[in-house]
C-alpha cells in the first residue's frame, strides 16, 4: 500500500485537542466534563448581528475576492480608528480564521530552514504551522514567577542568527493571559529595526486587556515595513465557526505575496464575512458586557487557584486564559487521569497540559492552561472538580515552595 508522508506523522499535536478521544469516551459513560481546554466562549454570538444575518437576502453564496469583501474591509478600517491606528482598506486582507492568516505570513515571509524567535509558552498551533512551512521555532523562555513578562530585548537579540527573518508574539497572550507593556513592545521594535526583521503581533484578544489599554504594534513608530498584525473575529464576538480572519500590513511587498496564495485559495468564508461586518456595527455595548464578564471570569478562577494548596498561578492581565502550576510531575498524566479515572459528583475537568506549549523540551510538565470560557457557576463547579481532584490524584508531589508568591506578585 502507498506510504503517508513523513511531514504528516511528525506534525506537532494540538495539546488542546489530543485528548478530546478519552473525552468522549468520559462523556460516553454518562461523565459531565466541564471544558477548560479550549478557547470556545459560552457567551452567545453578537445577538443583534446574528438578527439581522438571518434577514440577509441572497440568492446564490458566490466567490468573495481573494483578498476580502470591500465593504468589510472599509469596516475593519474604521475598526482600527477607534485604537488610533490609521490604515487604508488596501492593507487589511480577508483570511479564512487566524489560522490563515499565520500560515500566510510564514510562507510569504519566511523560507524553509528560516527562523522565527517566539516567547514561549506560546499558542502551540504556531508549532504545527511552522513544521508545515519548514521553519524552525526558537524559543525565548519566559517565567511563571514573573507573570510571564517578556524577557529583554538583549536576550532577543542573543537569539538571532543570520536565519532569523521575525520575531513573532501574542498580545494578549495565549496560554498565558500576559499583556505586554509599550516600553517591552518598545524595545522588540528597536530590534527589529535594527536587524531588519519582521514584528508579528497575534492580537485576537486584543478587545479582552482588563487592567490596561491593549497596545498594538501597528501604533508603533517606524515598523511600517517590519509590522504583520494577525486578528480574528472568533473570540471578539464568540463566533469560532464564522472562520474569518485578517492579516494587516502597511509593506506592500508582504500584502503581494500574501495575495499570491490568497488566490490559489480562491476567496475567504462569504457568509462569515457578511455576518463579520454586522458584528462590526454598533458592538460597543456588545464587547463591554463580554469583557465585563470575563473579568468576573478570571477573577474567580484566581481566586479559587490561590485557594488551592500547591498550586501556583498569578493574576492575568488579558485573554481568557490562565497558565497555572500544579504539584503534580506529568501535566499529561494528570490531564488523562482527570478523563478516565476520576469524577466528582459525576463530573470531571477538561485542562490543556503545559509541554505542548512549549518549544523546549521538559517545560510544562507541572503545567497546565486554564481557559475560563464558562459562565462563573460552571467555573465554581469545575474548581470544585479540580481542588477535589489534587486532593485524589495519586501523582501529586508535594507543595510547591512557591504557593505564596502569586499572591504577593497580585499586589
Amino acid at each position: 500500500m502507498p506510504h503517508i508522508s513523513q511531514r504528516s506523522q511528525s506534525v506537532p499535536l494540538s495539546p488542546f485537542r489530543k485528548l478530546i478521544p478519552l473525552a468522549d469516551r468520559a462523556r460516553a459513560t454518562g461523565k459531565h466534563i466541564y471544558h477548560l481546554n479550549i478557547g470556545q466562549p459560552d457567551i452567545p454570538t453578537h445577538p443583534t448581528a446574528v438578527a439581522k444575518f438571518r434577514q440577509l437576502p441572497w440568492e446564490i453564496l458566490d466567490y468573495s475576492p481573494s483578498n476580502g469583501i470591500d465593504s468589510y474591509r472599509e469596516a475593519l478600517r474604521e475598526y482600527y480608528a477607534r485604537f488610533e491606528v490609521t490604515l487604508s482598506a488596501d492593507e487589511i486582507m480577508i483570511t479564512t480564521g487566524g489560522s490563515e492568516a499565520i500560515l500566510f505570513f510564514l510562507l510569504s515571509c519566511l523560507d524553509p530552514g528560516d527562523e522565527i524567535i517566539v516567547p514561549e509558552p506560546f499558542y502551540a498551533n504556531y508549532n504545527g504551522f511552522a513544521h508545515m512551512a519548514g521553519i524552525r521555532v526558537v524559543p525565548i523562555t519566559c517565567d511563571i514567577e514573573r507573570g510571564f513578562r517578556l524577557p529583554a530585548p538583549e536576550e532577543f537579540a542573543q537569539k538571532i542568527t543570520p536565519r532569523t527573518k521575525a520575531i513573532v508574539i501574542t498580545n494578549p497572550n495565549n496560554p498565558t493571559g500576559a499583556c505586554y507593556s509599550r516600553v517591552a513592545l518598545d524595545g522588540l521594535a528597536a530590534i527589529v529595526r535594527e536587524h531588519d526583521l519582521f514584528f508579528c503581533a497575534d492580537e485576537v484578544y486584543r478587545e479582552f486587556s482588563y487592567d490596561s489599554p491593549l497596545q498594538s504594534i501597528l501604533q508603533l513608530p517606524g515598523l511600517d515595513q517590519h509590522a504583520v498584525v494577525i486578528d480574528s473575529v472568533s473570540k471578539r464576538y464568540s463566533a469560532t465557526g464564522a472562520r474569518v480572519g485578517a492579516l494587516i500590513c502597511r509593506n506592500a511587498s508582504v500584502r503581494e505575496s500574501v495575495d499570491r496564495y490568497a488566490k490559489l485559495r480562491l476567496s475567504p468564508p462569504g457568509l462569515g464575512q457578511r455576518l463579520s461586518e454586522l458584528m462590526l456595527q454598533d458592538d460597543g455595548a456588545y464587547l463591554q458586557g463580554v469583557k465585563d464578564d470575563y473579568t468576573l471570569r478570571r477573577d474567580t478562577v484566581y481566586r479559587r487557584l490561590q485557594a488551592m494548596p500547591g498550586v501556583f498561578s498569578y493574576k492575568p492581565g488579558g485573554a481568557f486564559y490562565c497558565f497555572a502550576r500544579f504539584p503534580v510531575a506529568d501535566s499529561e498524566d494528570f490531564c488523562r487521569w482527570l478523563l478516565e479515572e476520576f469524577d466528582h459528583h459525576g463530573a470531571t475537568v477538561m485542562l490543556s497540559p503545559g509541554p505542548g506549549f512549549y518549544a523546549t523540551p521538559g517545560l510544562g510538565q507541572d503545567e497546565c492552561r486554564i481557559a475560563y470560557v464558562l459562565n462563573v457557576d460552571d467555573l465554581e463547579r469545575a474548581m470544585d472538580c479540580l481542588q477535589a481532584a489534587l486532593l485524589l490524584y495519586p501523582g501529586r508531589t508535594a507543595s510547591v515552595a512557591t504557593a505564596d508568591l502569586g499572591s504577593h506578585l497580585a499586589q
